[in-house]
């Protein structure tokens, strides 16, 4: 796993998605060597560039020409890339020109997720999984709602990640973002 304080950050692109939440993504996604994965909403490129050391090829977009230009540096940082394809686009329009795809990773959706549930819904292989992070609420309910109108089972979890900080008189917790992990296979 790459460490968070190694990522190049900018205060104007989200990310990188905190490493422990990258691990359970991994793990629910259950990669493989030639799986073919996309990622919607990049922001600095954490999850692309886990899923670079370990899928066969990643598309990664984002509207955000900025975040594009993060995940880029963050991929040459970690000298990652070779198998990343980036798109600055908006997630739905970028989704019409993909196919074949294993893995679909939305954590951006700029409003656009029952949009984009759509397009990936039709473009996911056979045993395809879906896997969507969400901080807000509606976007929770909005996930869920549509994978299931999609005949999908979703699952979701909250995760809250709290690190220690050792102060004088004991240990702070310190909450980090707390997200919700929303996956779904394809039946």
């Amino acid at each position: 796993m790459l460490e968070d304080k190694d990522f190049i950050k900018s205060c104007d692109v989200p990310g990188p998605t905190k490493e422990a939440i990258r691990a359970i993504i991994l793990y629910k996604s259950d990669v493989k060597a030639g799986d073919k994965v996309v990622d919607v909403g990049c922001g600095t490129g954490g999850i692309t560039c886990e899923f670079a050391q370990r899928a066969e090829s990643v598309t990664s977009i984002d509207i955000n020409p900025e975040a594009i230009e993060m995940t880029q540096k963050n991929l040459k940082k970690f000298g990652l890339g070779d198998n990343v394809t980036l798109i600055c686009n908006d997630g739905a329009e970028a989704l019409k020109d993909i196919d074949n795809m294993d893995i679909a990773i939305v954590g951006g959706s700029g409003k656009k997720l029952e949009d984009i549930l759509d397009l990936v819904d039709s473009r996911l292989n056979s045993k395809g999984r879906i896997i969507i992070t969400a901080i807000l609420v509606d976007t929770k309910v909005e996930a869920v709602n549509k994978l299931k109108e999609l005949n999908y089972n979703p699952q979701i979890m909250e995760v809250n990640i709290s690190k220690g900080r050792v102060l004088d008189r004991g240990i702070m917790m310190m909450s980090e973002n707390p997200i919700a992990i929303i996956t779904a296979k394809k039946r």
